[in-house]
């Protein structure tokens, strides 16, 4: 039996910048506006054409390298007796003390995998950015293979419709004369490869999904553009990659940023929606702000210092307030079969600055409540008030999806479309057209 999926649990999901699910939808948008715009614009050959090119490449982008980090825990890892799950990140020199306190405090179950991976950080090291940077190249190196695959398909299947289209019109007249062009742009169109390059912890990249996703979005841009079979290809590949770096990566933070704003500086009904939508719509939250919890859990949490403060009170608060909020958005990992109340996943890489940053959220919420008692409404009750976080939090998020949907999924292909219709010369599918050129160069038509 499916377990059902919560309301909150949807909109956290697609609020979550570091999700696959809010990415998988745009891209979905994206290819279904683009391969409609292709059958609008050309013919059925150059729709199939972009349909293996959009809902391939989108299957290797998504799926590929999970599946080959997959497959290298369940043999690589395996073999080594490493656990997979470790976070190298916690093997930074910075962190000795506070990898000691995580081995202490670690569940009995995960104890002694913390203890061998951190043996030989250097060795542990090594291997999980070998499991990065095969699984990457091996996802690189799948979709190139489609590309080819495409290319060749298309024009097999083109220089058959080119031939069946000849015999139909040799049937009605006797002769046929095409003049063939002194080069070809189907041979000889090229593009200098340009090297993608990313800043930031290489380890954050490599334990983050969306930025791993980013990294091959880079090799994927460039392929496409150093591939692109002509100038019609390369202006559509243009307008697609820029649309798609644009509003799958950098617009969405922004856009969620601006109606959080506009939620805050709202003097009417005041507001902070900035919490993962699970904490907001909790009964949790509810009761934490009728009995005082949250006040009391904020103020702790924010006094703490350093990493090895905020570990010891997890450790020793397992059911404070901040701790469970923090779990609940995913902030704090846990580990599903915990034989201890602390049920944190210790493998895992605890953020210090995020975990306070659950707590300066909740600080908000609270001052924001009291603002609303003071604003001009009807109803200052705290129910009211919550009711109105939840709305503005799921408006900010559909809001934001819509945006992103709208500009990927409509705007991009119709810029396309646009482009093609008003360039006669450039209506009709490329490949093809230069595809007859050549075989009639050749003699063949």
């Amino acid at each position: 039996m499916i377990p059902a999926i919560s309301a909150s649990s949807i909109y956290s999901i697609l609020g979550n910048n570091n999700s696959l699910v809010p990415m998988a939808i745009k891209d979905v948008a994206n290819s279904l506006g683009l391969t409609a715009g292709s059958y609008i614009t050309g013919d059925k050959l150059e729709g199939k054409d972009r349909f293996l090119d959009e809902f391939g490449t989108q299957a290797i982008w998504l799926f590929g390298i999970p599946i080959y980090k997959k497959l290298m825990d369940y043999t690589m890892y395996k073999a080594l007796k490493i656990d997979p799950k470790f976070d190298v990140r916690n093997l930074s020199n910075k962190r000795s003390k506070i990898l000691e306190k995580t081995i202490e405090y670690a569940d009995a179950s995960i104890k002694e995998s913390i203890k061998t991976a951190s043996k030989n950080p250097k060795y542990t090291k090594h291997l999980a950015m070998t499991k990065f940077v095969i699984s990457t190249a091996l996802t690189i190196v799948s979709y190139a293979g489609l590309t080819k695959y495409r290319h060749y398909k298309t024009r097999k299947d083109a220089e058959k419709e080119i031939l069946a289209e000849m015999a139909k019109e040799h049937q009605k007249k006797d002769t046929f004369a095409y003049t063939a062009p002194t080069s070809s742009a189907f041979n000889n169109f090229k593009l200098q490869k340009k090297q993608t390059t990313f800043t930031g912890s290489i380890q954050d990249f490599m334990y983050n999904p969306v930025k791993n996703l980013m990294i091959l979005d880079g090799a994927i841009t460039a392929e496409r553009l150093a591939e692109s079979r002509n100038k019609q290809e390369l202006l559509g590949y243009t307008i697609k990659e820029g649309s798609v770096w644009l509003f799958m990566y950098f617009a969405s933070k922004p856009i969620q940023k601006f109606l959080e704003n506009a939620a805050e500086k709202n003097k009417k009904k005041p507001a902070s929606i900035d919490l993962d939508a699970r904490v907001i719509e909790s009964e949790e939250l509810k009761e934490a702000f009728k009995n005082g919890r949250l006040k009391e859990s904020t103020g702790k949490v924010l006094a703490l210092n350093s990493h090895e403060e905020l570990l010891d009170f997890i450790h020793n608060n397992p059911d404070d307030f901040v701790v469970k909020m923090a779990k609940k958005s995913d902030v704090l990992p846990i580990l599903k079969k915990a034989t201890q109340a602390d049920n944190v996943d210790y493998r895992r890489f605890i953020d210090f600055d995020e975990v306070r940053g659950v707590a300066e959220k909740l600080n908000k919420l609270q001052n924001k409540f009291e603002q609303f008692k003071q604003a001009n409404v009807k109803e200052k009750t705290l129910e009211a008030f919550l009711d109105n976080v939840k709305k503005l939090k799921r408006r900010s998020i559909l809001k934001n999806m819509g945006a992103c949907i709208g500009a990927l999924g409509i705007l991009a292909p119709a810029i396309m479309i646009a482009f093609r219709k008003l360039n006669k010369d450039n209506n009709a599918f490329q490949v093809k057209e230069d595809l007859k050129k050549e075989l009639a160069a050749k003699g063949k038509i």
